[in-house]
């Protein structure tokens, strides 16, 4: 009896161990399995890519990168004629500047879209859903059926949850991926962007399916935008008109103006540095001129010294004659006084 009931029990073991060795294999193909489909579904899960053939609206949200990819993809269904209009919001980045008035000069340079149908939203929106909150009436305003929202392609799938559940039954909002490189849905964990585009999509999901909680509808009177929306068209109307022909005379008299000022200013300024030159170099010429009449004077001394040595001389010249005649007659006056004193005797 012993054996055989160490026997069952070794069996019972061995039937155990098989279990669990069967268990813990299953679990890790389910893992390995979750894995796989972690890796490859989950990006494509965030991406809600809906097939339209034409819209009349199409809603370029704020958040492109620098290469435009949203101008570009909305400038390519408006040339399809897949577009009628186009609606750029852009957040405020400068005091009277927003996002959407580069955005749109991008377009403007890169389409042919009539500026009557390019419409700008600027706003200083700080979401997604303040986005919703901003275009969603003025849309139900225009009577829009069909718009489509152009956003990166890991918050496709957020976006159109939010428009669909704050715009109701009007108007339809679709959505669809622009196959940019910052995101891939089937290689996002190669690429480092796509990683951290993944993360933040799947938390920024989440977070909305409770923020959508209680929320209603929105209607066309609850507009809430910061500036009003108005087309390129409309917008230039509203500049002030520019007189290209007054400015070019006011600018040709501003600066003639310019010119004979700063000729009236070279003079000046010659004068003055003439007269600052003249002002140094007078003490100059009356130093020159003192040393030229003390050499004048010094000259006249000289000639005048030198006739008197002249005259002197001359005078010399004319007693020495005198001179000889009076020895001549002191030699003469002994010889008559001998002659007088023989006669005597």
């Amino acid at each position: 009896m012993s054996k055989v009931l160490l026997s069952k029990k070794k069996k019972n073991y061995a039937k155990l161990i098989k279990k669990a060795i069967i268990i813990a294999v299953s679990i890790i193909i389910l893992a390995v399995i979750a894995l796989y489909v972690v890796f490859t579904k989950s990006g494509q899960w965030l991406v809600n890519d809906d097939e339209f053939k034409h819209v009349k609206w199409v809603v370029i949200l704020d958040g492109q990168s620098a290469d435009m990819e949203r101008n570009d993809f909305a400038a390519e269904l408006v040339a399809q004629g897949k577009a009628d209009s186009v609606l750029i919001m852009g957040r405020r980045v400068l005091r009277d500047r927003s996002n959407a008035d580069f955005y749109s000069d991008d377009f403007l340079r890169h389409s042919s879209i009539d500026s009557a149908a390019l419409f700008l939203a600027p706003h200083d929106d700080p979401s997604t859903i303040s986005e919703a909150y901003t275009i969603i009436p003025w849309l139900k305003n225009r009577k829009a059926d069909t718009v489509l929202l152009l956003t990166t392609a890991a918050a496709t799938n957020r976006v159109s949850n939010l428009f669909k559940t704050l715009a109701g039954e009007s108007p339809v909002f679709l959505t669809t991926d622009i196959h940019h490189y910052l995101y891939d849905a089937n290689t996002w964990y190669i690429n480092r962007e796509s990683r951290k585009n993944w993360l933040r999509e799947w938390a920024a999901l989440l977070y909305s399916k409770f923020e959508l909680i209680g929320l209603d509808t929105l209607t066309a009177a609850d507009s809430a935008y910061y500036v009003p929306i108005r087309s390129v068209s409309e917008e230039k109307k509203m500049e002030p008109v520019v007189d290209l022909q007054k400015f070019l005379k006011q600018a040709n008299s501003k600066t003639q103006e310019v010119i004979e000022s700063a000729a009236k200013d070279s003079v000046d300024t010659a004068k003055k540095d003439s007269v600052k030159s003249e002002s140094k170099t007078e003490p100059k010429k009356e130093e020159a001129k003192k040393e030229d009449s003390k050499k004048e004077e010094a000259k006249k001394d000289e000639k005048k010294k030198d006739e008197s040595k002249k005259e002197e001389k001359k005078d010399v010249k004319k007693d020495e004659p005198k001179k000889e005649e009076k020895k001549d007659s002191k030699k003469e006056e002994p010889k008559k006084d001998e002659k007088k004193d023989g006669k005597k005797s």
